[in-house]
């Protein structure tokens, strides 16, 4: 009787609207959770199954793979949040990553790539000048080189999650440009993925079926913030057309 009575007075301090909203929220993160599983399955099973240090070569070749389902995903917190603006209407989660899928995969899989060689140069490269003298001005630049190729790389999937059909040219572009200059918000967005990647090393089940989606969705959230002045230009464009 006494539970019931909370439960009564939690229904009359929170509204319908509010529960509805929420059960939306972790039902949307529990569904992108388990569709990362399945669209990043290669990289994920090296990540837990061998150790990085030694199989490092193999995961750069599956961490482009996973670029589609990142882009897929950010496509889905698109779509939740239009239909909760909207109020109707709109893809459901499953519906959404598919069709993110399908609209952006060999984008997602083009800027994957070349992050990911990208950051293996880089990394090639610390490892090469780090006994030298001038490795107390190389390595630190090297390592911000690579936080900003990442950095660009995310905007790029966000930037496509929204507009499937832009132009590399331009999206990598607005990324850099708005990137460096709203770089507080990309920073925010790589802590973000810095405290999932220690997660899921200390427990794999946590990181992969909990805490994946919400870091994704802080970094949508930031990058697309980052992105809203081409993105708002994109909108108008298409609003005249």
């Amino acid at each position: 009787m006494k539970d019931s009575g909370v439960l009564a007075k939690l229904n009359g301090l929170v509204s319908h609207d509010t529960w509805a909203s929420l059960i939306g929220m972790i039902y949307l993160g529990l569904i992108v959770n388990l569709l990362l599983i399945v669209s990043c399955l290669p990289l994920v099973a090296l990540l837990v199954t061998t150790d990085p240090s030694y199989s490092w070569p193999l995961l750069a070749i599956a961490a482009p793979l996973a670029a589609p389902g990142l882009a897929a995903a950010f496509r889905a917190f698109r779509e939740h949040g239009a239909t909760a603006t909207a109020g109707a209407g709109g893809l459901g989660p499953i519906r959404a990553f598919a069709a993110g899928l399908r609209d952006t995969w060999w984008r997602a899989l083009v800027i994957g790539a070349a992050v990911t060689a990208v950051v293996v140069v880089l990394l090639a490269d610390v490892r090469m000048l780090a006994a030298s003298p001038a490795a107390v001005f190389t390595v630190p630049l090297l390592g911000v080189l690579g936080l900003l190729a990442i950095g660009v790389g995310l905007l790029s999937l966000v930037a496509f999650a929204e507009v499937p059909t832009a132009r590399f040219r331009d999206v990598l572009r607005a990324s850099l440009l708005l990137g460096l200059r709203r770089w507080y918000l990309t920073a925010v967005s790589l802590v973000a993925f810095g405290v999932q990647a220690a997660v899921f090393s200390t427990a794999p089940a946590l990181g992969l079926g909990l805490t994946a989606s919400a870091a994704l969705y802080l970094a949508w959230t930031n990058s697309r913030f980052t992105l809203r002045p081409v993105l708002d230009l994109d909108e108008t464009a298409a609003a005249r057309a």
